[in-house]
């Protein structure tokens, strides 16, 4: 599929966008890692925010304290969350299951 052809206009508002996502999720994951924010928080979140709906799992548990890349795939795996997936896209019972495993 070939991606449509943007005005000079359209493509710096879209890098533009780009950029402010990035940077708002950088600033979740300093939170989290600092522990300004519980992960309880960021998945309560999810639901009314865009921005974190769209963060991936994974991304969020290397941002935990203590959790790294290695971590938080078995962690990720323990529970049944694909690597791919998106905060938005996890289930009551997966996002209780996840909170079980990190308590």
């Amino acid at each position: 599929m070939a991606l449509p052809t943007l005005t000079p206009e359209q493509r710096a508002a879209a890098l533009e966008k780009a950029a402010a996502s990035r940077k708002a999720r950088s600033a979740l994951r300093e939170e989290l890692k600092s522990g300004k924010v519980s992960l309880v928080d960021v998945l309560d979140k999810a639901d009314t925010d865009e921005l974190v709906g769209k963060t991936k799992v994974l991304y969020l548990l290397e941002s935990l304290p203590k959790v790294g890349k290695v971590k938080a795939r078995e962690l990720a795996e323990s529970v049944g969350i694909a690597e791919t997936r998106r905060v938005s896209g996890l289930g009551a019972r997966q996002r209780a299951d996840l909170l079980a495993k990190l308590a």
